[in-house]
């Protein structure tokens, strides 16, 4: 480690549990979080083995803003004023055509007001709005992209398994010294 700190050789920089000033390397902060998500659905909820094989390229999925739709599985970018600027199913694109399907010719995402006035978490979506949720997107991506292949029908049910994960990667007794 070098002698000297500076803000340029970061990628972000936060304050840990304890409000300590942190360096965090989004890279491999991303990798450690999904894994864990994934091996959690994997050992405890039944899920795919699947889930634990990453890319490089399967990271090209994640960025700040994404929306999921847990009605439908679907993940939106949104636009200032609600508009579905883009969209998968799971983690794969939707067309323009299946845009308008899905939100209209306006493309307007029906949460749209609730979302942004309140900012509070919803069991209808769930806003991913900072670097340590991204995984989370990408999982629930991968998710949906697994319900289809079982032929399962995608609903607000593998949400439950989504929170139940967070809460066993989150939870404080994680953080204890083992005894």
């Amino acid at each position: 480690m070098s002698e000297y700190f500076s803000l340029s050789d970061c990628d972000v920089i936060g304050f840990d549990l304890d409000h300590t000033l942190c360096r965090y390397y989004l890279k491999e902060t991303s990798r450690l979080i999904y894994e864990s998500f994934a091996r959690y659905l994997v050992e405890h909820k039944g899920y795919d083995k699947d889930l634990l094989n990453l890319t490089p390229a399967t990271w090209d999925f994640c960025f700040k803003g994404l929306v999921v739709d847990l009605e439908d599985g679907n993940l939106v970018k949104l636009a200032e004023d609600g508009t579905v600027l883009r969209a998968t199913h799971g983690t794969n694109d939707l067309s323009t055509e299946e845009i308008i399907k899905h939100y209209g010719p306006k493309r307007e995402w029906k949460h749209f007001n609730s979302l942004n006035t309140s900012f509070t978490r919803s069991a209808k979506y769930y806003f991913y709005d900072n670097y340590f949720d991204l995984p989370g997107a990408l999982l629930c991506g991968r998710v949906v992209d697994m319900l289809h292949k079982r032929g399962n029908e995608v609903n607000s049910d593998f949400w439950k398994d989504m929170v139940a994960a967070i809460d066993h990667n989150y939870n404080t007794s994680a953080f204890k010294e083992p005894g």
